[in-house]
Order: structure tokens, then C-alpha cells, then sequence
């Protein structure tokens, strides 16, 4: 037996004599046919020493017609039916046939069943394919593949001979090991390499590298096998603890490709797709699916997770893998794309334009699972810089965004709007500016909404978290009550004071200090940093600068009114004499002190004025080195 590089042999060596008429063949050796053998539809003419030399099983069944006029013998159960029985007919006969690796299992079953044995006959067919089989096929990758392919028509005869087994073995074996690190030689996807790792064919380097590898580099391979043996197969590989993303990732191979749905959704660009299947199928496989996939988080992309979610929904799947598809989106919530989270409503019972209930339980898991994992509180005072804090404001900001979208939807009555926006705890949400978006935007789409209820619906948010922005939209929005306005008023001027205190307090000490300037608006503005700052600063100092101006005036009209008083009591004294001189002293006395006052005032003014100016042309300064700083950033 001498193999080919097609990984086949060729056993026997007489020219064919077979031939077929419709449902019959006959072997065309110059005898009369002595004996019919019937398998299934069709009829085999044949002779029965070739035959009985071979099989003890069809010895017995010729001895056993012996006294009957014409031998007729039938093979209703032979596996692989006539296409088996036609191969084994030619290698009674000595007539070449070529052994592969499509074809191994049935000639092997077929040999089994009819016994043929080395005791019958030397190099016999059992003996034959077994060596075929572990010297060839399960050395090969393809072949291994290809042979286990073929199993799926010769169950349980095929499992009963550990064939089934052993080409599982040998793949996930080959799965399981780095190709990269194979040693010389060996013979992967058909090619040779040498020590120095190039390409070898017929032993001789070509010069060509191999390509490189990554984990991956099977999924196209075994998708091709059927659901019950590719999951033998990754039963396989779990107990040669293969990683379980790997796992996971072959089995998204798998369910892309075997329904459309997913395929679609995902933009899988070239992968070939399969034979269409049936609802019933793709809903059984989905939940196959669902049951295999790994329970770790972050193996499975959050965007496949929603998708098997939603194709769940539209082929009615089972309540159970419903559930547990919402438990692993939940479970990584914090990674989804608002756009694979809009799960359209599927069911008749339900008003909704979008399933709102399916993503409220989905949040309820990740809440669960936050807890579960020490969540933090609102007590800890440096919770925003916590990296435990990033999944949960993430989700947040996808909840606010999520309510946004569904907000248009004239049938979401508010105690859904209202239980999802909830949800979340406080702590959550730095700034509630996502979700007044929200709000205004299910207001106006629910304009007949009562007093009652559109105040209701704004007690979600907290009107101390609104950025400046916010509040001077919210001031000037018709939509929110009068009672929400005001109180929107009211935090925007208190932010207001805070950050003119800050900025002044700052000011006072910015000749003695070199870091950066910060305040209360700082902290209000969040992410505007120092440019909001400078320009809050610069506009406080201008207002004090105009109140400083304006004082000076009123002052200079006072020291104005009281020169002229002056020199009229002087002149006064001058006509009435002495006494009225004497009596007009203390007053004359008392009058040149105010311009002393005046002018002393007047310097002190000047000289704040002076200090405010040159505050001012700092933070000017400044806020030019900011505008440079911000250009040269964008």
C-alpha cells in the first residue's frame, strides 16, 4: 500500500469490470452471474467465490441459499447502503479503487459489518482501512476533518468503532498546539517544513515561508462540521483546557455563519455563508449556542450578545435562553453601543415602538452584578476618580442617551420612562445634563402631559448637577414647569456666587502663587478647565472695575461741590468782618480737612484702581496664553 500526496492509496490492481444498466450493476468477467445482491433500490449481478473468499458474513449468507433455485441475497443494514457495498464489491474483486479520506469510514463500517477479517483473508479490507486510517488520515488535519465529516451518515457504527473518538482526538489535539512550534517534520494544511522553517515539497526547500498563525486559525474549518459533532469536538478541546475565549470565539464563528440574522448584523464581509436553515433550526442552534458559550465576562463581544438577543426575539426561543442572554448583556453592559441597544419590539402584546422592558432588566442584571462586585457609594469622597466608578458612569451615560431615543415614542407611558431613568443610583451620574436632554425631549413629544405629571418627571433630575449650559437652557425652556424653572434660577446663581468668591479669592493671592488659577467655577465647569476660568475671572474683574469707576466719579463730584462751599464761606468772611470770621473757624477748619480727606480718598482709589488694572492685564495675559494653548490643542 503506497501513499500518494493526496493523502489516498490505491489498493488492487485489475482493470475495472463493473459496470451499471439504471438500478443494476454487473461484473463483466466473461462468467455468468451466479448470485444478486440487493441493497436497498439497487441490485448487484455478481459471483460468489469472489465474494465469500472475502466476507465471512455473505459466506454464511450464500451458504445459507445454497438450495434455493437463484441466490438472491439482501443488505438492507450495510452501512454507508450501496454506495459502501459497490467500493467492497470492487475490492473482492481485486479491482482498483482508491482509498481517502472520504471514503475510509464507509469502507471501514462496511468491512465490519460484513466481517471481513484477517482470518478470512490476508490484508483483508478491515485491516486495510485501520492502517489507512492511523497511519494517513489521523496524522492530517484535512483528513481528520474530512473523515469526521463523514461519520455524520454512519452513526452509531462509526461511534461504535471509536472513530468518531479518534478524530476528535487527533483535531483537537492539533487545535489545541501553536502550529508555530511544531517541530520537523510535519505536515500541516498540506505543507512540509524544515528545520529552518521553509517550505518543503518532495523534500526539497522551496524557500517560501509559512504563514503565521493565530489562535483562530481553525474556526473556518470545523464550522463546516455538523452542530453535534462540532460540539464533540469543542467538548474535545475543553478537556485539553483550551482558553475559553478561544472557545467562545469559535462558536460566534459558528453561529454568524449558520444564521443570517447575526451574519448581517455583524458585517462579517467575506465569510461564506451556509445552506440556509429553517426557523426551527436556527432557533435550536441558537439555543445550543447560548448553552455553550462560556459564563466569563468580556469573552463574548457585547454587540454578538445583543444580536443573539434580538434574533432570540424574532424566532421565539425559549424563555430560559431569552433570560440568559440578558444576564450576559447585563453582565457587560458598560461596553455596549447605544445602537445595538435599541432592541426593536418584537411582540403584538406590547405598545412600544422599542422593547424598553427587555434593556430595564438588562440594567437590573449589571446593577446586581455591581453590587455583587462592591459598587462604590456616594459617601466615598473621591468617588469620581475611582476606576471602579467607570463602568457605571459609562452606563449611565448610555441609559441617558438610550432615554433620549425612545423619549419620541408617543406610547411609552411615563411610569416606564420614569422606572428606567431611576434605575440607577445618583452617584452615577456626575451631570445630569444627559438626562434633562431626555427629559425636554419626552416633553415635547408628550405635550399633554399635565402640571402634575411634567413635574413628576422632572424631579428625576438634580437641578445642582445641571452644567452651566444646561441651566441656561433649562431658564429659557417653556417646556418644564414654573416651579423647575425657578429653581433652576435659583442653583445657576448660587453656582454663580461660588465661582465669583472663588475667582476673587484667587485673584488676591495670584502675585504670590504660581499654580494654576482654580475656584469654584472650576469645579462646576467639570471638564472647561482653565480657559472657562479665566474668561469667569477676567469678566468679575471687569464688573468690580466699572463699580470702581463709578465711585470715583461720585466722589470727585463731592470733593467738587465742597471746593465751591470752601471759597464761598471765604468770601463770606472777608465782607462781615472779624466776628463773623471768628465764628466761621472751626467751620473753615473742619471744611479744609474734607478735601484732605478727598484727596487722600482719591489716591486710595487710584491706587486700587491702579491694582485692579494690573490684576487685569495679568488675567488678560493669561487668557491669551490660554487661547494659544487651547489653538495649538485643537
Amino acid at each position: 500500500m503506497a501513499a500518494s500526496a493526496s493523502a489516498s492509496v490505491k489498493l488492487g490492481s485489475k482493470p475495472d469490470a463493473f459496470r451499471r444498466q439504471g438500478q443494476a450493476w454487473f461484473c463483466t468477467t466473461g462468467l455468468p452471474s451466479d448470485v444478486t445482491v440487493e441493497v436497498g433500490d439497487m441490485s448487484f449481478h455478481l459471483h460468489k467465490f469472489p465474494l465469500l473468499s472475502k466476507s465471512a458474513v455473505l459466506e454464511q449468507l450464500i451458504e445459507e441459499s445454497s438450495d434455493q433455485e437463484e441466490c438472491i441475497i439482501k443488505l438492507s443494514d450495510i452501512p454507508g447502503g450501496a454506495k459502501s457495498f459497490e467500493m467492497v464489491a470492487r475490492f473482492c474483486y481485486g479491482v482498483k479503487i482508491e482509498l481517502s479520506s472520504s471514503n475510509v469510514v464507509h469502507l471501514r463500517c462496511a468491512s465490519e459489518h460484513l466481517q471481513m477479517t484477517e482470518e478470512i483473508s490476508d490484508d483483508n479490507l478491515i485491516a486495510q482501512t485501520e492502517m489507512f486510517l492511523n497511519q494517513v488520515v489521523l496524522r492530517n488535519w484535512k483528513d481528520s476533518l474530512k473523515a469526521l465529516e463523514t461519520c455524520d451518515d454512519l452513526l452509531p457504527h462509526a461511534e461504535d468503532l471509536q472513530i468518531v473518538k479518534r478524530c476528535i482526538e487527533s483535531l483537537a489535539s492539533k487545535a489545541t498546539t501553536d502550529p508555530n512550534l511544531f517541530g520537523w517534520p510535519i505536515r500541516e494544511h498540506g505543507l512540509m517544513q524544515s528545520p529552518g522553517g521553509s517550505v518543503l515539497w518532495n523534500g526539497i526547500s522551496t524557500g517560501a515561508r509559512p504563514r503565521n498563525f493565530s489562535s483562530d486559525w481553525w474556526y473556518d474549518d470545523v464550522s463546516s462540521l455538523s452542530f453535534p459533532m462540532y460540539k464533540r469536538l469543542l467538548s474535545g478541546m475543553e478537556f485539553r483546557r483550551i482558553r475559553p475565549e478561544i472557545i467562545a470565539g469559535s462558536l460566534a464563528y459558528y453561529a454568524r455563519k449558520y444564521i443570517p440574522g447575526l451574519s448581517r448584523r455583524n458585517s462579517m464581509g467575506t465569510m461564506p455563508l451556509a445552506g440556509t436553515l429553517s426557523d426551527v433550526e436556527q432557533r435550536n442552534l441558537l439555543e445550543e449556542i447560548d448553552r455553550l458559550l462560556p459564563v466569563q465576562k468580556g469573552l463574548v463581544p457585547t454587540k454578538l450578545l445583543l444580536g443573539l438577543l434580538k434574533t432570540s426575539m424574532i424566532l421565539k426561543a425559549s424563555s430560559t435562553c431569552i433570560a440568559n442572554l440578558e444576564k450576559r448583556v447585563g453582565m457587560q453592559l458598560d461596553q455596549a453601543s447605544l445602537e445595538d441597544l435599541l432592541l426593536p419590539n418584537y411582540s403584538y402584546t406590547m405598545e412600544t415602538l422599542y422593547n424598553v422592558e427587555c434593556v430595564h432588566r438588562i440594567l437590573e442584571h449589571f446593577l446586581a452584578m455591581d453590587q455583587a462586585n462592591g459598587g462604590c457609594s456616594p459617601c466615598i469622597d473621591d468617588m469620581m476618580a475611582s476606576p471602579s466608578m467607570i463602568p457605571i458612569t459609562a452606563v449611565a451615560k448610555l441609559l441617558d442617551g438610550y432615554l433620549a431615543e425612545v423619549a419620541p415614542d408617543v406610547n411609552l407611558k411615563p411610569p416606564k420612562f420614569q422606572a428606567l431613568a431611576s434605575a440607577l443610583p445618583e452617584y452615577a451620574r456626575p451631570l445630569d445634563d444627559g438626562l434633562y436632554r431626555a427629559i425636554d425631549v419626552y416633553l415635547k413629544a408628550h405635550s399633554w402631559l399635565s402640571e402634575a405629571e411634567r413635574e413628576q418627571l422632572c424631579r428625576l433630575m438634580d437641578c445642582q448637577k445641571l452644567s452651566l449650559e444646561a441651566c441656561t437652557h433649562a431658564a429659557q425652556n417653556e417646556r418644564l414647569p414654573l416651579r423647575v424653572v425657578v429653581q433652576v434660577l435659583f442653583f445657576e446663581q448660587l453656582q454663580l456666587r461660588t465661582s465669583i468668591a472663588g475667582c476673587l479669592l484667587v485673584s488676591d493671592n495670584l502675585e504670590g502663587s504660581s499654580r494654576p488659577l482654580r475656584s469654584g467655577c472650576v469645579a462646576m465647569s467639570g471638564e472647561a478647565g482653565g480657559w472657562s476660568a479665566a474668561v469667569r475671572e477676567n469678566q468679575v474683574l471687569k464688573v468690580g472695575m466699572d463699580n470702581m469707576r463709578m465711585r470715583l466719579a461720585e466722589l470727585e463730584k463731592e470733593c467738587s461741590d465742597m471746593r465751591q462751599e470752601i471759597e464761598k464761606l471765604g468770601r463770606g468772611g472777608g465782607k462781615n468782618g472779624g466776628g463773623g470770621w471768628a465764628s466761621h473757624v472751626p467751620r473753615r477748619f473742619s471744611l479744609k480737612m474734607k478735601p484732605q480727606m478727598c484727596s487722600t480718598q482719591e489716591g486710595s482709589v487710584s491706587e486700587q484702581q491702579k491694582s485692579m488694572s494690573a490684576k487685569l492685564d495679568k488675567l488678560q495675559a493669561k487668557l491669551s496664553k490660554q487661547k494659544r494653548q487651547l489653538s495649538a490643542h485643537a
